[in-house]
């Protein structure tokens, strides 16, 4: 992988669906009730909190001036980084 961008997204979806299928394994090898709700539950937030934190990890690195690959096709956060860096460096008016 030649970035942290492209490292990153792939060690996140390795572990998530890593263990996302050892807690299946351990739903089935348990077979009770209260063990595979309680690992379904598990699986849940996982798929959700998981790319919820590469995705604000991968933001934070990126307005902290990251570099991107240099063969990197398509750069969509170039303007809007623009834009933030413009409005931090407006002085605030005193008047206002």
């Amino acid at each position: 992988m030649p970035d942290f961008y492209s490292r990153l997204s792939v060690t996140v979806k390795a572990a998530t669906v890593g263990i996302g299928f050892i807690l299946g394994a351990v739903a089935l090898h348990f077979s009770d009730f209260s063990v595979t709700t309680k690992v379904f539950a598990i699986i849940f937030f996982l798929f959700i909190t998981s790319p919820v934190g590469a995705y604000l990890i991968t933001r934070t690195a990126y307005m902290n001036g990251t570099k991107l690959w240099d063969k990197t096709l398509f750069d969509d956060l170039k303007d809007k980084k623009k834009l933030e860096q413009e409005k931090d460096t407006k002085k605030p008016n005193p008047n206002d």
